[in-house]
């Protein structure tokens, strides 16, 4: 199995993390919606009195209800990527990181900026990442950070910060043996059914929280 960091390039890892925020965040596959609409759909309902209801309700309802969006047929961008991902790995992340563009959205931060969706992918990778993120962006995940204090980041940090996110998820798939970078293979169609790590996109929904303090 080559590895991910070394045998893929730069191209490759930001237009993993380009197109999984595209379909997630920008919901650009069939059925799916936006983060900030689904995000509006849970600040709209009555039953939640306060955001972190919300988030839960919105962390739970991506842990049960995300394979049955629909949108895995639509995931064929993929296939001008110069690797392998298994249409299911592809679609957990899609699922991730919507949920977590909406965790930002709910708690009062501007998905149009490059900077707080770069967060937002960066928490599909774990903690870990999170904190050299957030000390690249200027803060730590115990510090508050509102959306002024992220515009002031060069785009050429995000550049680079966008770089190391997508090498990080190359890597994570690589270790699992769920990618071969020597094939050039469609990634396309089918359903997602139970292919949704549940247990997974509870973790990175708790590493959203802590990104994202709230602000509004």
């Amino acid at each position: 199995m080559p590895n991910a960091t070394t045998e893929s390039s730069p191209n490759v890892a930001l237009q993993l993390v380009e197109k999984v925020m595209d379909l997630g965040i920008e919901g650009k596959a069939p059925g799916m919606k936006t983060s900030i609409e689904v995000a509006e759909d849970f600040l709209a309902d009555p039953r939640f009195s306060n955001n972190d209801a919300r988030i839960k309700s919105l962390i739970r309802w991506h842990v049960t209800r995300s394979g049955a969006t629909g949108f895995a047929t639509g995931l064929g961008g993929f296939a001008t990527m110069p690797i392998t991902l298994p249409t299911g790995l592809v679609a957990v992340w899609v699922v991730q990181a919507r949920m977590v563009g909406a965790i930002a959205h709910i708690r009062g931060y501007d998905l149009e900026d490059e900077r707080v969706r770069t967060l937002a992918m960066a928490s599909l990778a774990g903690d870990a990442l999170v904190t050299e993120v957030m000390k690249e962006l200027g803060g730590t995940i115990a510090v508050k950070m509102g959306a002024a204090a992220v515009r002031k980041v060069p785009g050429q940090v995000i550049f680079e910060i966008n770089k190391k996110v997508g090498f990080r998820l190359l890597t994570k798939a690589g270790t699992k043996g769920s990618i071969n970078l020597t094939k050039v293979v469609p990634v396309l169609g089918g359903v997602v059914g139970g292919s949704v790590d549940a247990a997974s996109t509870r973790t990175v929904g708790a590493v959203a929280k802590r990104a994202f303090p709230e602000t509004r």
